[in-house]
């Protein structure tokens, strides 16, 4: 360390590098908790922003915003104030897959996350690029700026997004930028990788077009309003009915697809000019035209950017082709005949890391105080980015503390789910969240989110005033709920599909037999619960034998997890593993027999020699 560096320039408890998503919730838990924490972005007009998508939520990350509002986060809040529709998706479904999405106005996203960082006590938003991280002895002792400002703290939490080196790649132009075209970090991956001794590797991603609404005949589109139901993604939101903004849908045709198939040789990805491993869960158009090669058509929904402003955003049409052939492309779409472009789409490769480099706690297994989150660790996405961040602040907090960190398990949260991949299996392309990745699923629903984690917030400190209280009365509800459909019968007989429910039923087995939420809130009205309290209650009662069966299995599993491994031990010593489990072994450095049983090329057997050689009284 140079002896000009040894006296910062100034200081704080931690230092966040990074505003988006990710940085947001990491900086407002770090300063929630009591941090003194600076905020750095590298343009403080990419705060919050929304540079793919203008929306919140889905599919499993609908869980995720859910659950970063039962913890005390902000995304949900955000998500409420800024929303013009809403929908609940996978509704013919059981409630285990049903997923809140927003649709936002991107530009008032980006206003609320500021304004919050602005007037957050303890934090302190700064523009400007970060260079280097300060190591001395192992541990991250701040962090230096291009302009060569200090920041000297204890704990360092990165939040860099894509924008690492990040290259803008249309057909064979490619540009040293970040996200529509805002700054990239020059130097960061150079300080990671020899300051940090850590690995580095390139990643892709991609968006569509922004076009000119009113250049497109939205007569030939089907429209997609939002929902008459009122909806909110944080329980201290106002549940509104929001449908003020319409989507659309449409089809791709055999003549969009022939100028694609006619142009591939100018892709940058077909033609060896984009290196980065792109996502599996959102490809490019024209990925889905070479992979899917005998679909006649591919869907896609054309989506409000925000109030204020006729942009719309093609979801579904992400290319990297030259802008000579992106208007044909979108022109050939019915109802785009006439289309003008305001936005070219674009490639983006990026540098992330290797997320099995990381704790649990998404902490850096070498560097102590360093922390990671959002899509530099490997995943995409909005949601999946803010929970990771919420993780880190809260991590780095209690690392600031002198506390031990919080492991958040796969059976508890989607947000372990997710945490639990990235840092025990490592992601070999874009890593997204789907409901399927959680073997718990039916136990952990969007709709059961505050209940399960919000205990948790409070613990941490970050759920407080107003959010505890309405968890606290929330708990109170759905517990009483529940003993009301054990006591509470059937005041008169009640058809339910072709089966008639008999006078006299007590209210859970009727809720059993298939009585709805609503009769049964109807039903329990002079009570006075809240519909929320009402909906947790009889799923609950209608899915308790799955959920004890599922529960069994879970205690089983935890038996592994609460079985510790030692974090300095050498696998390479530990006799009757094979060599391949000692080398998998050692580069994850699992916290427990459950992590390692979870890991690629570790078997039964191995795990096997595990709890013999570790469960004895002087391992």
């Amino acid at each position: 360390m140079e002896n000009s560096l040894l006296s910062a320039n100034t200081a704080a408890d931690a230092v966040v590098v990074g505003a988006g998503h990710a940085g947001i919730e990491a900086g407002l838990a770090l300063a929630r908790m009591g941090a003194n924490v600076t905020v750095l972005s590298i343009t403080l007009d990419n705060i919050g922003y929304l540079a793919c998508n203008p929306s919140i939520g889905g599919s499993a990350k609908g869980h995720l915003v859910r659950e970063i509002d039962a913890l005390g986060g902000e995304m949900g809040l955000a998500a409420d104030a800024c929303c013009v529709q809403m929908r609940m998706l996978n509704k013919s479904k059981g409630p285990a897959v049903h997923s809140l999405r927003a649709q936002v106005d991107k530009y008032a996203y980006h206003r609320y996350m500021k304004n919050v960082l602005e007037n957050t006590e303890n934090l302190t938003l700064r523009q400007g690029e970060v260079k280097r991280v300060l190591v001395e002895n192992g541990k991250a002792c701040g962090i230096e700026t291009v302009y060569g400002e200090v920041i000297r703290a204890r704990a360092v939490v990165l939040a860099c997004g894509v924008y690492l080196k990040s290259d803008i790649i249309v057909g064979n132009v490619i540009e040293h930028k970040g996200p529509v075209c805002f700054c990239r970090a020059h130097y960061l991956s150079q300080s990671l990788a020899n300051d940090c001794g850590i690995a580095l590797r390139r990643f892709k991603t991609g968006t569509p077009a922004r076009i000119n609404g009113d250049t497109v005949d939205l007569s030939a589109l089907e429209v997609q309003e939002g929902e008459d139901t009122p909806y909110s993604f944080s329980l201290t939101s106002k549940k509104v009915n929001k449908k003020a903004r319409v989507c659309y849908l449409g089809y791709t045709n055999e003549k969009t697809h022939a100028i694609i198939r006619e142009n591939l040789h100018l892709s940058p990805k077909y033609g060896g000019l984009i290196h980065g491993t792109g996502a599996r869960y959102c490809p490019s158009i024209e990925d889905k035209i070479v992979r899917f090669a005998d679909k006649e058509r591919h869907q896609f929904f054309l989506e409000p950017e925000g109030e204020g402003t006729k942009e719309m955003y093609v979801q579904g049409i992400s290319t990297s082709l030259p802008v000579s052939v992106q208007l044909p492309l979108y022109r050939s779409i019915r109802g785009f005949e006439r289309v003008e472009i305001m936005r070219d789409a674009y490639a983006i490769e990026y540098d992330c890391i290797d997320p099995a480099e990381l704790y649990p706690t998404l902490a850096h297994k070498r560097v102590e105080g360093l922390f990671f989150a959002g899509q530099l660790n490997g995943t995409s996405g909005y949601e999946e980015a803010a929970a990771q961040g919420l993780v880190a602040g809260i991590n780095a907090a209690r690392f600031l503390q002198g506390k031990s960190g919080v492991v958040f398990s796969r059976k508890e949260s989607y947000i372990g789910v997710m945490c639990d991949d990235l840092v025990t299996k490592g992601t070999e392309e874009p890593y997204r969240m789907l409901s399927a990745r959680s073997e718990h699923r039916l136990v952990l629903r969007q709709d059961n989110a505050d209940l399960r984690l919000s205990d948790l917030g409070i613990q941490t400190g970050l759920l407080t005033g107003k959010r505890k209280a309405a968890y606290l009365r929330l708990k109170k509800q759905a517990a009483a709920a529940k003993e009301l459909l054990r006591a509470e019968s059937l005041a008169a007989p009640v058809s339910v599909g072709e089966d008639v429910l008999e006078k006299g039923m007590k209210l859970c087995d009727a809720v059993r037999r298939g009585l709805s939420w609503e009769e049964a809130a109807k039903r329990l009205r002079a009570h006075k619960l809240s519909d929320t309290a009402v909906f947790e209650a009889v799923t609950a009662v209608r899915y308790e034998g799955y959920i004890e069966r599922e529960n069994r299995a879970v205690r089983e599993q935890m038996r592994l997890e609460n079985m510790p491994l030692p974090a300095d031990v050498d696998y390479l010593t530990v006799g009757g593993l094979r060599t391949e489990a000692r080398e998998r072994l050692n580069r994850v450095r699992p916290l427990s027999v459950g992590q390692a049983s979870r890991i690629s090329g570790v078997t039964s057997a191995d795990i096997s020699v595990l709890i013999v050689r570790f469960s004895k009284p002087d391992a």
